[in-house]
C-alpha cells in the first residue's frame, strides 16, 4: 500500500510540475496560486503549502510582481491576507483545467470512483467533507 501511495503521489506531483512549466511558473508559485481559494492569512497559506512561514513573504512578493496576487489587511491589522487578482483567478482556473485534463487520478477513474475518492482524500488531509 505504501508503495502505491508514493507512486500516485509522485505521478501527481510530476503532472503538476509539468503544468506549471507549461504556464511559465515555477511549481512553488503555481502551488500557491492553486491553494489560494479566497483571501487567506499568509500563515494559513504556509500551512497549506507545508513550508516555513518565512518563505511566504517571498512567495507573496513574487506573486505580486507577476500581478497574480495582492496583500490586503485582515480584520486584525497585524494579519495580512493574500488574495488572487482577477489575473490570478483566471490562472488558477487554467491550472485546475490543465491538471484535470492530465491528472492520473482523473483520467483513470470513472465518475463514480472519483466521487468516492474525494471524501477519502479530504479525510486524509483532515478537511471537512463538502
Amino acid at each position: 500500500m505504501a508503495e502505491l501511495l508514493v507512486r500516485v503521489a509522485e505521478e501527481s506531483k510530476a503532472v503538476f510540475a509539468r503544468t506549471a512549466g507549461e504556464i511559465g511558473l515555477p511549481a512553488h508559485l503555481a502551488r500557491a496560486v492553486a491553494s489560494l481559494d479566497g483571501p487567506m492569512p499568509m500563515r494559513e497559506l504556509a500551512d497549506r503549502l507545508a513550508c516555513d512561514r518565512s518563505n511566504i513573504t517571498g512567495i507573496a512578493d513574487q506573486l505580486e510582481q507577476r500581478g497574480l496576487a495582492e496583500r490586503t489587511p485582515g480584520r486584525d491589522r497585524r494579519v495580512k491576507l493574500l488574495q488572487l487578482t482577477p489575473a490570478g483567478r483566471r490562472l488558477r482556473a487554467d491550472i485546475a483545467d490543465r491538471v484535470s485534463n492530465s491528472a492520473l487520478v482523473l483520467q483513470r477513474l470513472d465518475d463514480a470512483q472519483r466521487a468516492q475518492l474525494r471524501p477519502l482524500l479530504q479525510a486524509l488531509l483532515g478537511e471537512q467533507r463538502t
